[in-house]
């Protein structure tokens, strides 16, 4: 059955003049201080019982209704990103340096939406816990809330949440059980000599050279080290050593990034790095740190979960479709899927004037989305919590 988004139609103004108002004053994470209070206010003027400061600076609304036992957890994160904004938008942000350009502005909307509106219809029976994370660009916001007894003190028996994605045309929807997005691992490798002159090499280790060795060495480990049927991705990203022409420096500094869906992956590709490292730093003479940090999980989907998400999606949208592939980019709702079952959606919403990707200067949330996400929210609601 298609969900009536008429009645959500009347929510969008109001819903377009906050999302534009948080977009204008983003937060990075564990600072969304004021887009906090601004959603606990909200919901309170609903009615719903609210709880902040969870795992630092979430809020959590709770919606109870009729006589059901079920509890579902809806998710949406609240913090920008540390880089300037280049739209040239009436609505653009006012701090420098600090841009929503990955649509958490337009999430959290879109949640503040549903709860209005199951509070208005209250279509289903049971509970739903609307969670309104920080942090999720990078520092673990998720993982915070649940050290902070997100699930104890709030019992969701499933969670889901959605993403706005560009790479799909505008009200298409996709997930998939299992893997749908990357873990995350950080690595940094310091490359250690004494440093000298440049004319005379022959009297210190060369960190430079032996960053070099290195570098190529670890582009081999995805095509040398993992199985041909496992997916992993490896990325040196920075470089950074030496500061004139006629000067070896003391050491040299390697950075990136690992992605792949699978521990044991992770594990292999971790090994590799050390020994690669440690075998450099032995040919060379250099001495050798390597600091390797899995900040991510994968992002798993309960199949069962994963199909009603796909379920609820096709009350809503006309293109829906499983995804033949997950992504490699990295979500920390990781963390709470690791603790109840639940599902990510990708819900599109690139058309003529929404085409730039997550994560650029010229990104902006594409607001014909919000009633999209808010009758999936509502249609897995009322699938999910029948009324009696």
């Amino acid at each position: 059955m298609r969900i009536d988004t008429t009645p959500i139609d009347t929510l969008l103004p109001d819903l377009i003049a906050l999302r534009r108002d948080l977009h204008a004053h983003p937060e990075l994470g564990f600072e969304e201080h004021r887009t906090a209070a601004i959603v606990a206010d909200a919901l309170r003027a609903i009615g719903l019982e609210v709880t902040t400061g969870v795992g630092g600076t979430g809020v959590v609304g709770t919606l109870r209704n009729g006589g059901g036992n079920g509890a579902l957890g809806f998710r949406a994160d609240m913090d920008a990103l540390p880089f300037a904004e280049q739209t040239g938008l009436p609505y653009a942000s006012t701090r420098a340096g600090v841009f929503h350009g990955c649509g958490h502005d337009g999430h959290t909307a879109t949640l503040l939406g549903a709860a209005r509106h199951l509070a208005a219809t209250r279509a289903f029976s049971g509970t739903v816990h609307f969670i309104f994370q920080p942090a999720e660009e990078g520092l673990g916001g998720a993982g915070a809330m649940v050290r902070d007894g997100l699930f104890e003190r709030f019992p969701c028996d499933r969670v889901f949440a959605l993403h706005n994605w560009p790479d799909l045309p505008l009200g298409a929807a996709r997930t998939r059980a299992g893997p749908i997005m990357a873990s995350a691992d950080k690595f940094e490798i310091t490359l250690t000599g004494r440093g000298g002159h440049a004319a005379m090499p022959h009297q210190t280790p060369d960190a430079i050279l032996a960053a070099s060795e290195l570098v190529q060495q670890l582009n081999t480990i995805v095509a040398r080290r993992v199985e041909a049927t496992q997916s992993a991705v490896l990325s040196v990203t920075k470089i950074a050593g030496g500061h004139a022409h006629n000067v070896l420096p003391a050491s040299v500094s390697i950075m990136g990034t690992v992605r792949t869906f699978e521990p044991a992956v992770q594990d292999r590709i971790e090994a590799s790095i050390r020994a690669m490292a440690a075998g450099v730093a032995l040919s060379s003479g250099t001495a050798v740190t390597v600091d390797y940090i899995r900040y991510y999980p994968a992002t798993i989907n309960d199949p069962a979960a994963a199909e009603c998400a796909l379920a609820a999606a096709r009350a809503v949208c006309d293109d829906v479709a499983v995804s033949p592939v997950p992504a490699f980019t990295s979500e920390d709702f990781a963390f709470m899927l690791r603790e109840r079952p639940g599902a990510y959606l990708w819900l599109g919403q690139a058309d003529a004037e929404h085409r730039a990707p997550l994560h650029h200067p010229s990104y902006d949330f594409n607001e014909r989305v919000l009633p999209l996400g808010i009758a999936w929210f509502t249609a897995l609601a009322e699938q999910l919590l029948p009324r009696d």
